[in-house]
């Protein structure tokens, strides 16, 4: 129980962590990437002021009103002076034509004013094939973020280049348009690979993921120590309590084995007195119930015991290979007297195995599994009792034994090995649906009234102080099994008993 709370207490420290991280990591990624673009943009925009500083502006034919740049006055130097940043410049006529640049090839992409900054998709021709006109003019378009793009209308997206494809190139450009007063003189457009964003942005995820992975694992590995260490005085206290239960029920034992052993020498002496009957029926009576409730308190501190040790873990039960059929035919040969007093038909079906079968040891061992013999006569003992208890004269209560392998009808549960199924049915009374769910708790008790059996019984007065079935449970569990009920009101209860061939270590 507390291996499995430390467990969801170290996974939800791992999620929480882990969804931080990421968050965190996703804020570095962004706010990493913003600031590269924002510098290159910045670059950009400082090119172009120091270019348009250096423009020789000339009057055409002496006309005051009208310039012109000189080109080869303008841009003699620049190529020289952007060549170590591996930015480009390009000069555009007012009318988009190109005039001046230092690529080798053209990019083919129509002027496109944008002083503020954009990324560009050019699809270059590699060398060696024949140019045609979707490399000459490439489609420009806008994508999702707003960025504009020289795309080939016959590139799909996530294709593999060919080694004879064309290849794409981005670039990050600022346009500029160079006016004098009200007339336009040309376009400067300056432009910077792209990779200068995507290099160290992929350099980044991946330290940010193995410095995330790397945190997780470690969180992880935190969480499990520090919620073993919050849940050390937990598991004390309740180690405390157990022990404390078991060595009570312990102690109670020994007072009560005095108290019943005095009161049968007691009976006994009265018996052989010689003394007048009126005088020892009353002592004789108050002896018996003396005896009587001793009786049905020993019980119940067995029942403690037995539930305090289980829980505890300190029980080294010796589990044997138990023939499961043997073993129920002995309890229900045992309760048989009971079930002719009230009337009741007690029967043990054996479900046989299939007919291809024809493994002459496993059919010799069908219902043989590993368990301990003593609880398993208890656990079906008490299923059995219960049954013959709320099932009225002339009821019916059936005990079938069958060996499962796949899935179970029942639960719906699908196993990987064979499984044995008991399954104890009766005609009683029935139970609740709302006390389905409470069955199992200690000391339930869905109503004292719904025994049909009278207090005076010596079974029922050692009976009924609402542990049977928490002690059912916890066997079966015990065995790594499970225990189902199914019950209809008026109609009868099925109790269904699931137990593996083989235990997990």
């Amino acid at each position: 129980m507390f291996q499995a709370t430390r467990r969801r207490l170290a996974l939800w420290y791992t999620a929480v962590t882990a969804v931080l991280l990421l968050l965190f990591a996703s804020g570095v990624y962004l706010y990493v990437r913003s600031t590269l673009i924002e510098r290159i943009d910045d670059t950009l925009n400082h090119v172009v002021e120091i270019v348009e500083r250096s423009l020789v502006i000339e009057s055409i034919n002496s006309d005051v009103d009208k310039f012109r740049i000189n080109v080869e006055a303008s841009f003699r130097n620049n190529a020289d002076t952007v060549e170590d940043d591996h930015i480009d410049l390009e000069w555009f006529s007012p009318t988009g034509e190109l005039l001046w640049s230092t690529l080798s090839e053209p990019l083919n992409i129509p002027i496109h004013f944008n002083p503020a900054g954009e990324t560009v998709r050019v699809v270059k021709q590699q060398r060696g094939t024949e140019p045609d006109e979707k490399h000459l003019t490439p489609s420009s378009g806008i994508n999702t973020q707003g960025e504009v793009g020289a795309v080939d209308p016959n590139f799909s997206q996530g294709e593999m280049p060919r080694a004879n494809s064309d290849s794409a190139l981005l670039l990050r450009q600022v346009t500029q348009r160079v006016e004098v007063g009200r007339q336009v003189l040309g376009y400067l457009r300056v432009s910077h690979p792209w990779f200068e964003v995507t290099k160290p942005s992929r350099q980044l995820i991946f330290d940010l993921a193995l410095g995330t992975g790397l945190m997780v694992l470690s969180v992880g590995a935190s969480g499990w120590f520090l919620s073993g260490k919050a849940m050390e005085p937990v598991g004390e206290s309740y180690q405390r309590l157990k022990q404390f239960t078991a060595d009570a029920s312990h102690e109670l034992r020994s007072p009560i084995t005095l108290i019943q052993t005095n009161v049968q020498v007691a009976l006994a002496d009265l018996e052989l007195a010689d003394t007048e009957a009126t005088t020892a029926l009353p002592y004789r009576q108050q002896l018996k119930v003396v005896e009587r409730l001793t009786q049905r308190l020993g019980k119940l501190v067995n029942d403690l015991l037995f539930l305090a040790r289980q829980d505890s873990g300190i029980t080294k039960d010796i589990f044997s290979p138990c023939p499961l059929d043997a073993l129920l035919i002995e309890v229900v040969e045992e309760q048989q007297l009971l079930a002719a007093e009230q009337e009741i038909t007690l029967s043990l079906n054996l479900v046989d195995p299939p007919a291809s079968e024809s493994s002459l040891e496993l059919l010799e061992n069908w219902f043989t599994f590993i368990g301990n013999w003593d609880q398993l006569v208890r656990l079906f003992t008490n299923l059995i009792g219960n049954a013959l208890r709320y099932t009225p004269t002339g009821g019916r209560v059936n005990v079938e034994l069958a060996r499962i392998e796949g899935i179970n009808r029942v639960s719906g549960l699908r196993y990987t090995s064979a499984q044995l199924q008991i399954k104890v049915s009766d005609t009683g009374i029935g139970i609740p649906p709302e006390a389905l769910p409470h069955l199992f708790d200690r000391f339930y008790r869905v109503d004292p009234a719904r025994t049909h059996k009278t207090e005076n019984t010596a079974t029922q007065s050692a009976t009924g102080s609402g542990l049977g079935l928490a002690i059912a449970q916890a066997i079966v569990e015990h065995h790594q099994g499970q225990i189902q009920v199914e019950s209809t009101l008026g109609k009868g209860t099925t109790f269904i008993v699931t137990l593996p061939i083989t235990l997990e270590s």
